[in-house]
């Protein structure tokens, strides 16, 4: 029996190249979405380090601070991307009336709403704060806000792909967990 067979998984032969959408089997938006996610996140933790350490260590402060700052601008940057997959994702996948359609636009909504908070916190940070020993209160807010509704927006994107199957393509008529010695790979027969 081999324990290791990642063939499959790199394959790009055989798969069918969508546009913005990723190849078939092989979708842009999720692996994107990973980079804000961990950023925001992150960015929630080092602004509360940057408070909490401020009084005793001013130079750790000011460091985790500025490590929340450009990890912000480069989730935020990145999620530009991930919204361009996710639109392309949602106006050519999903059907109206259904109920993943529905959990596509309670996810959609509460990534949006994350934007609008890491773009005023950006513009907060990098106009009036960029000078701060540690992170303002506003920010904090502003950051952990981030943090706590980009984890539900990850949930419901989860649950598309782990509860409804969107976007998912096996190599074919069955799934990859398929008690095999031979590796199925996109567009061969079986």
């Amino acid at each position: 029996m081999r324990h290791f067979s990642f063939r499959p998984a790199l394959t790009m032969k055989g798969r069918k190249f969508k546009g913005l959408r990723g190849l078939a089997g092989k979708p842009l938006h999720p692996p994107l979405t990973d980079i804000p996610i961990t950023a925001y996140l992150f960015v929630a933790v080092f602004d509360v380090i940057s408070v909490a350490v401020h009084g005793g260590h001013h130079a750790l402060g000011r460091q985790m601070y500025l490590a929340g700052s450009w990890t912000l601008l480069g989730g935020a940057a990145v999620s530009v991307l991930a919204a361009l997959t996710g639109t392309i994702d949602w106006w050519k996948s999903s059907e109206a009336g259904t109920q993943a359609r529905r959990t596509i636009n309670a996810h959609a909504i509460t990534m949006i709403t994350v934007t609008v908070i890491v773009l005023v916190d950006v513009i907060v940070r990098f106009t009036g704060y960029h000078h701060r020993p540690y992170a303002p209160a506003l920010i904090v807010v502003l950051s952990v806000v981030a943090g706590v509704l980009v984890s539900i927006g990850a949930t419901y994107g989860g649950s598309l792909v782990y509860d409804y199957g969107f976007n998912v393509e096996t190599a074919g008529d069955h799934p990859v967990w398929h008690k095999s010695e031979t590796d199925v790979l996109p567009g061969q027969p079986h």
